[in-house]
């Protein structure tokens, strides 16, 4: 008899859990391409680091893929596929200039990790090739999408609350917006340069 109780009250802690957490979605226009859409953390929430570390690989003389999401304490690997040498260094990390960082050069087939502690918007370059360009951006939540081409994006499995979200773009300026996520929520954005 205590043990079905107990599967009872599991199930329903369970199905409690799922109702209160819901989805974002919405589009982002004003702009071409991909946008990132992330929510800010709450005042003293935190959140674990994930372990899955994404590759941004130097591939045809250019940062794949051009735009990378991340959650703070993500460690990133820096990949050279091309046949010269490539080197990966940002000039700031969300407009702060004291998070400059240069990983220096390295040949074909070698990685170079990077844990990225700091939220906000961190552009990448290569001091071999100034052509080469990407992004990533590194949200404080472990909320967040890249939107598609045409600027729909979607992000499950928030809690339900209220929320500020905030869609970036590559050579817009951010935009904030205040959310409350109770199911199924929708915020659409209009950035401009």
């Amino acid at each position: 008899m205590t043990r079905s109780f107990m599967m009872v009250i599991a199930v329903v802690a369970v199905m409690s859990l799922m109702a209160s957490a819901g989805t974002i979605s919405g589009k982002v226009s004003g702009v071409t391409g991909e946008s990132v859409v992330y929510v800010e953390a709450p005042a003293g929430k935190t959140f674990p680091a994930p372990t899955q570390q994404p590759v941004i690989d130097q591939k045809g003389l250019m940062f794949e893929p051009h735009i990378v999401a991340v959650q703070v304490g993500t460690t990133v690997q820096f990949l050279n596929s091309d046949n010269v040498a490539h080197n990966v260094f940002w000039p700031s990390v969300g407009g702060n200039k004291k998070l400059t960082h240069n990983l220096g050069t390295w040949p074909k087939g070698e990685k170079r990790p990077f844990k990225f502690d700091n939220p906000g918007a961190v552009p990448l370059f290569c001091n071999v090739h100034p052509e080469m360009s990407g992004y990533i951006i590194v949200s404080p939540t472990p909320y967040f999408a890249t939107s598609d081409k045409s600027g729909v994006y979607k992000i499950d499995n928030v809690p339900d609350g209220s929320y500020t979200i905030t869609a970036w773009h590559e050579g817009a300026k951010p935009k904030s917006q205040p959310v409350t996520v109770a199911g199924d929520s929708k915020a659409d954005f209009t950035l401009s340069k």
